[in-house]
């Protein structure tokens, strides 16, 4: 059921759910698109969340009830329309949507300075710990805490840590993190809790490029083992402060 409530005189929310889905994650990205084509002019800024949109407007170009109409009729249409949907093997309706983003990512304790003492928390070696991290296929569930942030679910329950107890003052760029059930990549240095695992040398959030970053929610994320030398090549740097 889906709940619409203003936030102030030029913003709202739409709840979608009340708990992490990855099936609801679609269901926000589809909306979200929609948003995005069709109120282009109208809307200032529209943030997805694991559960909900946050959409800040123009007041003098649209107003809550319009956008509330407009999202009630496509869901409507969109959701109580199984012609619109997939069966999947669960005998659930899914919605198809999103591209596919493989990322490199160096695995090594030179960048990770958490992946070996979560493999022995985990009764695991290194390399499990990484062939863990990387068969997995995630979804972007929510964009947020710094531009290009993208939150992943989920990883393998073996490998889920909960974040440090005190985080770090400084996490470098391209960070792969772990926390509870989710991974990320630091789009820039920035504080964080996150355990790291590795790096990823790809930029992942500028600016000045259009997109700012190449995710959306609903996409899919791989991450593919390279070595030392690859990272290198590809503008990686061994970060000598951990700390």
């Amino acid at each position: 059921m889906i709940e619409i409530e203003p936030v102030s005189e030029t913003s709202l929310i739409i709840y979608l759910g009340d708990q992490i889905d990855l099936q609801l994650t679609q269901v926000i990205a589809q909306l979200t698109h929609y948003l995005e084509q069709h109120f282009a002019e109208q809307l200032i800024d529209v943030t997805p969340s694991y559960t909900s949109i946050l959409i800040q407007y123009h007041p003098l170009k649209i107003n809550f009830k319009s956008i509330q109409v407009n999202v009630l009729a496509w869901a409507n249409k969109e959701l109580e329309s199984k012609k619109d949907r997939k069966l999947n093997n669960d005998n659930q309706y899914t919605i198809s949507r999103g591209k596919t983003i493989t990322l490199p990512v160096y695995y090594d304790v030179s960048v990770g300075p958490d992946l070996a003492s979560l493999a022995k928390e985990k009764s695991l070696s290194i390399e499990q710990v990484i062939t863990l991290h990387q068969q997995k296929i995630y979804t972007v569930c929510a964009i947020g805490f710094a531009p290009g942030f993208a939150f992943l679910a989920s990883v393998d329950s073996t490998i889920a840590t909960p974040r440090h107890a005190e985080p770090r003052l400084k996490i470098p760029a391209g960070s792969v993190g772990i926390a509870d059930q989710q991974t990320a990549v630091y789009p820039d240095d920035s504080p964080g809790g996150w355990q790291i695992i590795g790096n990823c040398p790809q930029q992942l959030f500028s600016p000045n490029t259009d997109p700012i970053s190449p995710f959306e929610v609903g996409d899919k994320v791989t991450f593919e083992a390279i070595d030392r030398q690859t990272f290198l090549d590809l503008g990686g740097e061994i970060w000598p402060h951990w700390k």
